[in-house]
C-alpha cells in the first residue's frame, strides 16, 4: 500500500478535536501508526516485520551472557540501588523504535497515534489486546500513573526528558492525551512514546523509590524466572506475551531464556567465556581482542570472533573534569591537562592501533562538527560571538597530538604556558598556585582495574607538569554512588548519543541538571549559551536544522575543554560460541542481537564438541 495514500486517508478520517475544556489546539488531527522525527516512516501501516528481522526464525534455547559487577535491585527506573542486567526486557512502551531509521517510533502498546500538524498535543490509543504479565489489561490510567510516577519518583532523567509536557490525562479507558505546550519541540511526541508502561495496580501501594528484589509485574516479552542476588538472573520468554506476533516483534525475542551471570572483572569474565560458561561477548578491551581470543575452540570454528561494521553514533568517551572542583574551573587549566594524554602512544602500544581519536561529542555521525564552521553553523554561532571563545570561530578543534614515540616535550611546554597564564607555577618539582601555594593534586576515579594501564602513562605525564594524580579503583556499587553524587575529581565517562539528539542534551549539559544528583551532567557545566543551543536542537523544525544546531553545540562543548577526548571504534567486536544464526540484514544503528536465534544444527554440533572436550 502506498504510504502517502495511507497518510492522506488517515488525515481525511481523522477526528477534528475542538478541545472544549481541554486547551487542545484547534486543528484537525492526523491518525497514524508511526511517527518519524523527519520525513515519513519507512514502514507503512500494513508492514509485517522490520527488514532486519526474520519472521521465520526458530524460537527456543537459552543464551547466557556475562556482565561485570553486582546488583541489588530489580527496579531500573530509580537512582537508588544497582539494577540487574536485562530488566528492560520485562517492559513494553507505548511505541518501539526501528533500528534502521534515525528516529522513528512505531505503535506497540499504542495501537495508533493521533496528533495535529504542530504536534502541540498527542493522543495515544491503547491497544485493547495489551496486557501485563498478570493478565490485567493495560489502560490509559496505567499510562498516566507511569508518567506521574517516573516524573515524581524516578531517575532524574525522566524529569529532564519530559520537562516540556504540560499535562497528561486519560480521556477514557484506552485513550491518553499529552499536552505538549506551545514551545516548538517536534521530538516530544516521539519520546513520550518511549515511556515504559508500569502497572498501577502493582505499584500504587508499594514504595517505588526503594530498591529491592521483589519480582515486579511487567508487560514485555520476558519475565524473571529466577535470580541469585548479585550473581545471576534468568529471564524466560513470556509465552502469553500479548504482542509476540506484533509487526515490531516478528522475528525478535527468539531465545526462550536469557541468563546474565555476574563476574568481578573483565579478565575473569573472558576466561569464563572461553571455558564455555556463557555464549556471547562484546569486547571493549583492545589488548584482549588482539591477543586473548585464541585456542582450540577458535581454531576448530566453535568460537567465532568477528568485527561487524556499524553506522552508530559513537558519542564521546573521555576523561571528564568535575568543574565543580576549584582546580578545574579555569578553562586554561582544563586545556593544559589534555596535553599530558598521549593518545598516539597509547593507541600504538596498548591498543594495537585499533582506535580512532575522538574529536566530537557525536563521533561517527553527520552530527559531528569538523573544520571551521560553515555558513549554517555560523548563523547560529554569531548570536553568541561575544560570549564564546574566539577559537570556536577561528580554529579547527584538534586534541593535542604527538608522534607516538612517547616524547611529549612540546606538549609539556604548551601545557606549562597555559598553566602559567592560569596562575600556576613550578616550585621544586610541584605545580602550585602562585597566590595560595596550593599544590595541584587530584584523583582519577575508576571501577575497572583494566583501565589502570591507560591511566598510568597519563599519570606519569602529569607528574612531568608537577601534578600529582591519584588513581582510585572502587567497586561498581561505590562507583555508581560516587558518580551519582558527583563525588569525584576526574573520571572516565561515555556520553552516548542517538542519531536524533534532543531533550536528553539538557541532562548532559544543561545548567538545571548540574546540581541534581543522578543526572549525566557529570562535568557540572553551567553555561547559558549551551542552554540556549540545546533548546535550538530540541526545537529544530527539520533534519537540516537539527544537524546544524548539533554541530554548533558540539563546537562550543569541545572548546570549553570540559573533557579530554579518548577514542572510538566504528565496529562491533563480538565473539560467540557457534550456536547462533542471524538475519542477513544487520540494522544500521544497532547490532540487533534480539533478532539472532539459536540454530538447532549448529547447537547440536557444539554440544557434541563440548562433550568431547569434557571426556
Amino acid at each position: 500500500m502506498n504510504y502517502q495514500i495511507v497518510l492522506k486517508l488517515a488525515f481525511i478520517v481523522g477526528v477534528t478535536l475542538m478541545g472544549a475544556g481541554h486547551g487542545w489546539s484547534q486543528q484537525q488531527a492526523t491518525t497514524t501508526h508511526a511517527l518519524a522525527m523527519s520525513g515519513e516512516p519507512k514502514y507503512p501501516a500494513d508492514f509485517k516485520h522490520f527488514e532486519y528481522a526474520d519472521p521465520s526464525a526458530p524460537k527456543g534455547g537459552e543464551v547466557k551472557m556475562g556482565t561485570i559487577g553486582t546488583f541489588d535491585s530489580l527496579n531500573p527506573f530509580i537512582i537508588r540501588g544497582v539494577a540487574a542486567a536485562g530488566t528492560g526486557l520485562m517492559y513494553d512502551s507505548l511505541t518501539d523504535q526501528s533500528l534502521d531509521e534515525p528516529f522513528t517510533q512505531y505503535g506497540l502498546v499504542a495501537q495508533k497515534i493521533e496528533l495535529p500538524e504542530d504536534r502541540s498535543w498527542v493522543i495515544y490509543h491503547i491497544n485493547p489486546e495489551a496486557k501485563f504479565h498478570d493478565n490485567a489489561p493495560i489502560t490509559a490510567a496505567d499510562v498516566v500513573f507511569s508518567f506521574e510516577l517516573l516524573m515524581d519518583k524516578g531517575d532524574p532523567l525522566y524529569a529532564k526528558y519530559y520537562a516540556d509536557i504540560q499535562k497528561v490525562e486519560a480521556l477514557d479507558g484506552l485513550r491518553v492525551k499529552f499536552d505538549l505546550g506551545d514551545k516548538p519541540n517536534p521530538e516530544l511526541a516521539l519520546i513520550i512514546g518511549q515511556l515504559p508502561v508500569l502497572p498501577k495496580h502493582y505499584w500504587q501501594n508499594r514504595d517505588f523509590t526503594k530498591p529491592g528484589l521483589e519480582i515486579p509485574v511487567g508487560s514485555g516479552p520476558y519475565k524473571i524466572q529466577a535470580f541469585k542476588p548479585g550473581r545471576s538472573i534468568t529471564y524466560i520468554r513470556h509465552e502469553s506475551y500479548w504482542a509476540k506476533d506484533h509487526p515490531v516483534n516478528k522475528g525478535r525475542h527468539n531465545f526462550a531464556k536469557r541468563t546474565y551471570d555476574y563476574y568481578r572483572d573483565p579478565t575473569v569474565a573472558l576466561h569464563a567465556f572461553k571455558a564455555g560458561e556463557f555464549d556471547f561477548r562484546q569486547e571493549n578491551i583492545s589488548r584482549a581482542w588482539a591477543t586473548a581470543y585464541t585456542g582450540p575452540p577458535f581454531d576448530d570454528g566453535f568460537i567465532i570472533k568477528e568485527l561487524i561494521d556499524n553506522d552508530v553514533n559513537q558519542g564521546m568517551q573521555c576523561f571528564v573534569y568535575n568543574t565543580r572542583r576549584s582546580l578545574f574551573k579555569d578553562r586554561r587549566v582544563r586545556q593544559a591537562l589534555a596535553y599530558a594524554f598521549d593518545f598516539e602512544w597509547t593507541n600504538k602500544n596498548l591498543f594495537f592501533g585499533q582506535y580512532t581519536r575522538s574529536k566530537s561529542f557525536f563521533s561517527n555521525s553527520e552530527l559531528a562538527s569538523s573544520g571551521l564552521p560553515a555558513a549554517g553553523e555560523l548563523k547560529i554561532l554569531e548570536n553568541y560571538r561575544d560570549r564564546l571563545p574566539g577559537e570556536v570561530f577561528e580554529k579547527t578543534y584538534q586534541p593535542p597530538a604527538t608522534d607516538g614515540s612517547g616524547n611529549i616535550r612540546g606538549n609539556i611546554r604548551s601545557a606549562l604556558r597555559l598553566l602559567k597564564q592560569a596562575g600556576w607555577g613550578i616550585q621544586g618539582k610541584r605545580l602550585v598556585n602562585q597566590k595560595t601555594g596550593q599544590a595541584f593534586r587530584f584523583e582519577i576515579l575508576l571501577y575497572e582495574s583494566s583501565f589502570e594501564r591507560v591511566v598510568l602513562p597519563f599519570k606519569r605525564n602529569l607528574a612531568r607538569l608537577g601534578i600529582e594524580a591519584d588513581i582510585r579503583v572502587v567497586d561498581t556499587a561505590q562507583y555508581i554512588n560516587r558518580r551519582r553524587d558527583f563525588d569525584f575529581d576526574m573520571m572516565i565517562a561515555t556520553f552516548g548519543q542517538s542519531e536524533s539528539p534532543g531533550n536528553e542534551q539538557r541532562e548532559y549539559w544543561g545548567s538545571s541538571a548540574a546540581d541534581i544528583p543522578g543526572t549525566r551532567n557529570y562535568a557540572g557545566i553551567k553555561n547559558p549559551v549551551v542552554d540556549e543551543m540545546i533548546e535550538q536542537i530540541i526545537s529544530a523544525p527539520n533534519r537540516k536544522q537539527l544537524v546544524l544546531a548539533t554541530r554548533a553545540l558540539d563546537r562550543v562543548l569541545l572548546w570549553e575543554h570540559i573533557v579530554i577526548p579518548q577514542w572510538h571504534i566504528a565496529k562491533y567486536r563480538v565473539a560467540y560460541w557457534n550456536k547462533f544464526s542471524r538475519p542477513q540484514t544487520i540494522p544500521r544503528y544497532s547490532l540487533g542481537f534480539d533478532t539472532w536465534w539459536i540454530d538447532p544444527s549448529k547447537n547440536a554440533k557444539l554440544l557434541d564438541y563440548k562433550k568431547k572436550l569434557k571426556n
